[in-house]
């Protein structure tokens, strides 16, 4: 930490309150403030209200040590006893090394602009070097030549290696860059049908005295049945993903607020005993398991909580590591990890992850706060293959593309849009065939539409729940055969290929349309446009319908939600008096 930053970023106080948490001990952590006294040009007065840069850590019990940087032994010193503070205790310890910055805060800075006092002191104050030697030689524990030795050996030593740099070719550089080029690969994800139903009797069961809230034994219940039945939910997928991981040896660990219960009771993976108290996690308990699975409630932290699931997911690339927020909305206030790590961490640094972001996303009316991840901010963010970004509309696409996170070799996070009212949408059910005969699709075609190709006039392209409000629409009007809808379940990377080949499927297609709930300036269109015109290959429109640019994401009431719903769902449906279709452009 600097001096400034420790008690000036808030992701410090977050992080420390993660110190004593179950599903985030680390057994103590060293915590060191480089305190220079200053913060770029900024003086302590006007950086912090307390006395020490260090005080905030006071709030949490921490042992603090303030020791001077230019006295090498005493700085030891308070190493070890830090180090001896952790393996005793297992807690947190803070050293404030209070020092100074000798040269400005880049090498362009000149620091005597806003601090010529403190740097006409500096100017002439001996280095932390010079102050130990001359200690050492004063106490006879070694002769000047001694000390004027051991500088000249380390000179030459930085000398050697500075060579070295610079005798590096930039070819030898550029082929590290291409030894880092992503491959991501398409594993098969089917689990047989048989294995999914002997997990789902293991994750229905519990101890005998084990006594559950009525109206949730109703609700697990139904998973018994809906196996079967085509009646497999959301939560119900989710829990055989993961089950299928644990037997296969894959660990599964899922943080986030109320991600045990699931922000909409969909999850229910920690049980309750309504008369003890007690908890049981069914998918901690399976018989065949050979993995561990965790899933905590979070504090009620955005950034500390994704940083934390970001660094595991880096030191546990084998384990599937879900960071979920309550809704997808909450996730700006970790834009940071999301722009400096998850983003730009496998370019920066070749580190590779492969944390998952589940953010709820939908607009039902609920206001401005509670319908938007920012899709468009993570498409934005896309390149090389740097980002997985996804929106599954089906309970079966979440249940593959969780298990080919988890298989693939190449390690790359994946943010995914996740439902609201799509957790029990009856129209939004799966099979348990789909489950175990299908994979993860990018592009899925419209069912409906593929008896009659000859008459679709219209390709609407859309991404998440507003197919399932056109899809209704459609069908109370009496089924219109001339418009064909399309999900676009995976945007980045983009499907190109697939894209292209569903608008070839339908001969006399004379337009096409991306539909979206999100303000023209927020959803995928920005980022889908241009893709959309490539992949199409041909001379036909590209129209967008959904909300205008907005300052806000969505309207405030909820009779106002309803009538621009109603009116991007009509404008999508609604076809022009028939026209000659036009012809494509030859591909290339």
């Amino acid at each position: 930490h600097g001096d400034a930053a420790f008690p000036g970023e808030g992701v410090v106080a977050e992080t420390f309150n993660l110190a004593l948490l179950e599903g985030y001990r680390v057994g103590g952590t060293l915590h060191i403030i480089t305190n220079n006294q200053v913060g770029f040009t900024t003086d302590p007065i006007d950086a912090r209200s307390t006395h020490y840069a260090s005080d905030l850590a006071k709030g949490f019990e921490v042992p603090i040590v303030h020791v001077n940087a230019d006295d090498i032994e005493s700085c030891i010193q308070a190493i070890r006893l830090a180090m001896m503070y952790r393996d005793r205790f297992h807690k947190d310890f803070l050293i404030d090394l209070v020092g100074y910055r000798r040269h400005g805060h880049n090498e362009a800075d000149q620091p005597a602009f806003t601090q010529p006092r403190m740097y006409e002191l500096i100017k002439t104050h001996p280095t932390a070097r010079e102050v130990w030697g001359a200690r050492l030689v004063r106490e006879r524990v070694v002769s000047e030549s001694d000390v004027a030795a051991m500088d000249r050996a380390l000179a030459d030593r930085l000398g050697e290696i500075f060579k070295d740099v610079k005798a590096k070719k930039e070819g030898a550089m550029a082929s590290v860059a291409e030894s880092h080029a992503p491959r991501l690969d398409d594993p098969d994800t089917a689990v047989k049908a048989e294995l999914l139903a002997g997990l789902n009797e293991e994750m229905l069961s519990w101890p005998a005295s084990f006594k559950l809230h009525p109206t949730l034994q109703r609700t697990l219940a139904r998973r018994r049945d809906g196996l079967h039945a085509g009646g497999i939910d959301w939560g119900h997928a989710e829990a055989l993903a993961f089950a299928s991981l644990l037997v296969a040896g894959t660990g599964v660990r899922l943080t986030g607020q109320d991600a045990e219960r699931g922000t909409f009771s969909h999850r229910q993976a920690v049980l309750h005993d309504v008369e003890t108290g007690e908890t049981y996690t069914p998918l901690a308990h399976l018989s065949q398991g050979k993995a561990p699975f965790e899933i905590h409630n979070s504090p009620l932290s955005e950034m500390a909580v994704m940083g934390f699931e970001y660094g595991f997911s880096v030191v546990a690339p084998a384990d599937l590591t879900l960071w979920e927020a309550q809704y997808g909305d909450f996730a700006n206030v970790a834009q940071p990890i999301v722009d400096q790590f998850l983003s730009a961490g496998h370019s920066k640094w070749g580190q590779d992850s492969g944390l998952i972001l589940l953010l709820p996303h939908g607009y039902e009316g609920q206001g401005p706060e509670h319908s938007s991840a920012r899709l468009g901010r993570y498409l934005q963010l896309t390149a090389e293959e740097n980002l997985s970004v996804a929106y599954p509309s089906t309970p079966a696409q979440y249940f593959h593309i969780l298990r080919r996170q988890a298989a693939r070799r190449v390690r790359r996070p994946l943010v995914l849009m996740q439902p609201k009212s799509l957790l029990r949408l009856a129209a939004a059910l799966s099979t348990l065939e789909a489950l175990s005969a299908t994979r993860f699709e990018s592009v899925l075609d419209d069912p409906a539409a593929v008896a009659h190709r000859a008459a679709v006039r219209r390709v609407v392209f859309c991404t998440g729940k507003i197919y399932y409000d056109m899809l209704d629409a459609r069908a109370k009007s009496g089924g219109e055969p001339g418009v064909a809808l399309v999900r676009v379940e995976e945007l980045a990377p983009w499907p190109h290929d697939a894209i292209g080949a569903v608008v070839d499927a339908y001969p006399n297609v004379e337009d096409v349309v991306w539909a979206q709930e999100e303000p023209r300036n927020m959803g995928a269109w920005t980022y889908v446009s241009p893709r959309l015109r490539a992949s199409t290959g041909t001379q036909l429109p590209v129209r967008y319908v959904g909300r205008p640019e907005r300052a806000s994401p969505a309207e405030g009431y909820p009779s106002m939600h309803a009538e621009e719903q109603a009116r991007i769902v009509s404008d999508a449906l609604t076809l022009a008096p028939t026209s000659t279709p036009r012809r494509k452009a030859a591909k290339v």
